[in-house]
């Protein structure tokens, strides 16, 4: 069976890399086709397969600014060529699910999220405030098109792997398509469960507008708490103008220094809404509790305090969390102030113990027969 791998663009080690790493020890042997692809960003595992590129790659600014060439995505991502390839496993949350399949070829997708800034976080991305004049007018020529080409395209996978419950949800609603569901994994060997607590709060996220840090600044503004954020992206200099002096901004580390965070930290703040969110899985493999939105996919996998206050968890689970319910500072900032009375009730050993089951060993298994099941079922349907 010859395999192509279909990742969006190669420019970072972030959750969908992660994944994407199994996948490429599951298919050793397979060819990766991406937008771009910039040397060194990604982990040896998927830099040790060969890579094929799209005219992305030659276009200028492109390692930096890709995103500004979104508009003309799909039809170079439907130029590659795909001749020969007899499994195509597409790692989507973009337009990677949109190539187009030779004849008799399987195509299975793993998605992340149907692509969120032309759908349910068009305002996050596009709204006002969120960019500039320019883009806000050419996203709004442009995201009916990508919006009708997206739906298109769908019918070019024949199999849906969802990483959430709620990506599933929006994958029927978008594209009235079932799909299977395998949470991403965490590496729960790499992380060591700690006691310790340096006092301070901590945020790890991409710099996108949908990740609501600004939201966080606001309430650590406010309540005068140690936050440090760990990250970069295209919303740095303005978030770095709303903090105060109590926000210490670290920049891009290495894994080593943000395990090493996790572990001294107070709690993690994870406030945008999320897919699913590897990073509360990381934290949590650490024995931390998490302050998250209660939205999406952190309603998956965190265990919330309030119900376990209340003496009706399901299953009398001890919590991993607190959930704030509106999208707002003051919110997060009561949220924070009802973990703070209750973080007695946090045992470190529990939470490391909840997402056992979301192991990346599990994850490789579980795609592993789903892959097998799914390719199976087309190979059976093709010769009837």
């Amino acid at each position: 069976m010859k395999v192509a791998i279909i990742h969006d663009w190669l420019t970072g080690m972030r959750g969908g890399e992660r994944c994407l790493e199994v996948f490429c020890e599951l298919f050793p042997k397979a060819k990766i086709f991406t937008l771009l692809y910039v040397k060194g960003s990604v982990s040896s595992t998927i830099e040790k397969h060969q890579i094929q590129t799209s005219s992305i790659q030659r276009l200028p600014f492109s390692s930096s600014h890709y995103r500004y060439y979104l508009p003309i995505f799909p039809r170079v991502i439907e130029s590659l060529d795909l001749s020969g390839f007899d499994l195509i496993l597409s790692s989507s949350h973009c337009v990677a699910k949109g190539v187009q399949i030779p004849q008799r070829a399987c195509h299975i997708s793993y998605v992340y999220t149907p692509m969120r800034y032309i759908w349910d976080q068009y305002d996050a991305y596009f709204g006002k405030g969120q960019a500039g004049l320019l883009s806000r007018i050419a996203m709004r020529l442009v995201r009916h098109r990508l919006q009708k080409w997206d739906v298109a395209s769908s019918t070019r996978v024949h199999y849906f792997i969802a990483i959430s419950r709620h990506v599933a949800d929006r994958i029927q609603r978008h594209y009235s398509r079932e799909a299977d569901i395998i949470y991403p994994p965490v590496d729960c060997n790499a992380f060591s469960v700690s006691t310790v607590d340096d006092g301070f709060y901590l945020i790890v996220t991409a710099f996108a507008p949908y990740k609501r840090i600004d939201l966080a600044i606001e309430a650590f503004n406010r309540m005068e708490r140690p936050l440090k954020i760990i990250g970069t992206g295209q919303d740095e200099k303005r978030l770095r103008k709303l903090a105060g002096r109590t926000i210490e901004f670290l920049g891009s580390q290495s894994d080593h220094v943000v395990r090493e965070h996790y572990g001294r930290c107070k709690a993690l703040i994870f406030p945008g809404e999320e897919d699913f969110g590897i990073v509360p899985l990381e934290a949590m493999a650490s024995g931390k509790p998490v302050v998250a939105y209660g939205k999406g996919g952190a309603l998956e996998t965190i265990n919330p305090l309030n119900p376990y206050l209340a003496g009706c968890a399901k299953n009398h689970n001890p919590p991993t969390g607190v959930f704030f319910h509106e999208q707002t500072s003051e919110a997060l900032v009561d949220a924070v102030h009802l973990f703070e009375r209750h973080a007695t009730h946090f045992d470190p050993q529990a939470i490391r113990a909840h997402i056992v089951s979301f192991d990346r060993a599990r994850f490789k298994e579980r795609v592993r027969e789903t892959i097998e099941k799914r390719y199976k079922e087309f190979c059976l349907a093709r010769s009837c």
